[in-house]
């Protein structure tokens, strides 16, 4: 007796149909499962066994073997559990329905109960693209995956219930999308208002934030550099219905995704430990899961004390930073993730972090505040467009009562400013200055007379690198966009210089 049912693999962020095969024949009671599984889908036998006999059910007493095809796709997880005993009901006649259209994804437990699983938003995805009407899955997945339009989705709970439904004896309702806006944000953020004076360096973040920047803040500890980058998704423009699914996938396949999430309509906001491995940021495991930088896309990656990250670790970000995707290759195969982030980097002058304070003096032997910066390398210091000097904050700021400009104002101006950079890269993959390419930026960062020769004379004065020159092109150009301006006049170029003249000058002593 033979059945088949459809279920889905995935590997990566790539799902694929998965064809789960289960032939009954006579011979010595024996449970086999082909088709390159891994041990927890060689458990499932275990797991389905037992569920079977608990729901009060006929286990067949034959030789059961079981295919998962394609056969050279490695299959990995829990999730082949329902449909396997699924095909197992139809192939030793306990169930009949038509399979057609029709797919099955989730965990059994020991007593019949359908248990959550990772990565049901972009297999469901993937499974309508298959043409799939119907798809069976866990009711805790119930809230991810109703995001997709055009599938029925069914939430199951038990082994009882979806036989109920598959026999018409009961029914289960499918769920269906809502429209976007009707998403709720997940929390509150931060506020800009709640912080005192800085107003050089919230300047700064706003023409970041508007522009996708890349940022590191240099300052004396206490002076403000972590409140201020916990407060920059405050100011991050909305994110598209595109971004929010994008990032959705990625907190769903590596299963960080909270219980009854829906979507993620918030910008991620990420903080790793200085003791954050290279895998632990780029991603780790046999097959390689999502690691903080993918988990940041579309949000903020921050990375406070920067120099205490080991070595290994911050060149770790070199390539993604700068391609937008992070590639991750192991014996399994080659994995892409995307990962376009607004990198935020913090640190101290030096060691004791008192270089160049007004009032406290620095307690480091000579040359201590450039062997600190050492530890950060050039290319990296290269790749972060804006320096902010953040410095201490005076005692009458501090005492002041009065609240500073709210986040949703700041934020105003910079939906403004990515609105007229949708409109410049209409039609292409770019979506904000800190991503165009070099003959974008040839293209559409046109100077006045005077704005051009003050950068020739920074150029040649700071000893920039080819690098540095496109970033500040690209930064004065968001500060056009703030400005409504379609040229880059003299402030526009001079404030852009600006964020690049604490390049290594600041650290000569």
């Amino acid at each position: 007796m033979f059945s088949k049912v459809y279920s889905m693999g995935l590997f990566g962020m790539n799902a694929f149909m998965v064809e789960v095969e289960i032939d009954l024949s006579s011979g010595l009671p024996r449970f086999d499962i082909v088709g390159l599984p891994d041990s927890s889908v060689n458990e499932s036998r275990e797991r389905v066994r037992s569920a079977v006999k608990n729901c009060d059910l006929d286990f067949p007493v034959s030789r059961i073997t079981v295919n998962l095809a394609p056969a050279d796709f490695k299959k990995e997880g829990p999730i082949y559990d329902l449909p396997i005993l699924i095909a197992l009901l139809l192939a030793s006649k306990q169930l009949s329905f038509k399979t057609d259209g029709c797919a099955f994804l989730g965990e059994v437990s020991l007593s019949g109960e359908v248990r959550r699983i990772n990565g049901v938003l972009p297999m469901v995805i993937k499974a309508k693209e298959f043409g799939i009407k119907n798809i069976f899955l866990p009711f805790d997945n119930i809230a991810e995956a109703s995001v997709v339009e055009g599938i029925n989705v069914f939430p199951v709970k038990h082994i009882k219930e979806l036989i109920s439904h598959l026999s018409g004896q009961s029914l289960i309702e499918p769920c269906f999308a809502k429209n976007f806006d009707e998403y709720e944000d997940d929390f509150l953020l931060p506020d800009f208002c709640e912080v005192k004076g800085q107003f050089e360096a919230k300047r700064a973040l706003e023409v970041a934030a508007s522009g996708g920047h890349n940022v590191m803040m240099i300052g004396p500890p206490g002076s403000g550099k972590s409140m201020l980058a916990k407060r920059i998704p405050s100011i991050l423009p909305d994110m598209t219905f595109e971004e929010a699914i994008e990032t959705t996938q990625v907190y769903s396949v590596a299963g960080a995704l909270k219980s009854g999430t829906t979507l993620i309509k918030q910008r991620p906001f990420r903080s790793p430990h200085h003791t954050v491995s290279p895998a632990g940021l780029s991603g780790g495991g046999a097959i390689p899961k999502p690691g903080e930088i993918s988990l940041s896309h579309n949000g903020v990656l921050f990375l406070d004390e920067l120099p205490e990250f080991s070595r290994s670790s911050m060149e770790t970000l070199r390539q993604p930073i700068e391609d937008g995707t992070i590639t991750i290759s192991r014996a399994a195969g080659t994995l892409s993730y995307p990962c376009c982030v607004m990198l935020i980097c913090a640190m101290n002058p030096c060691p004791c972090g008192f270089f160049g304070h007004p009032t406290r003096p620095c307690t480091c032997p000579n040359g201590a505040a450039s062997k600190y910066l050492s530890r950060v390398s050039g290319p990296l210091l290269d790749r972060l467009d804006i320096h902010i000097e953040v410095e201490p904050v005076e005692f009458d700021q501090l005492s002041d009562k009065s609240r500073g400009e709210k986040s949703d104002s700041i934020r105003q101006r910079v939906n403004d400013a990515r609105k007229i950079q949708r409109t410049r890269f209409a039609n292409t993959d770019i979506t904000c200055n800190a991503r165009m390419t070099s003959s974008m930026v040839r293209e559409f960062c046109i100077l006045t007379p005077t704005a051009k020769k003050i950068l020739k004379d920074a150029f040649e004065n700071l000893g920039m690198s080819a690098r540095a020159y496109d970033k500040v092109l690209k930064i004065a150009l968001t500060i056009a966009d703030l400005d409504k301006s379609d040229i880059i006049d003299t402030k526009h170029i001079a404030e852009a210089i600006q964020y690049r003249s604490l390049d290594r000058k600041f650290w000569k002593e």
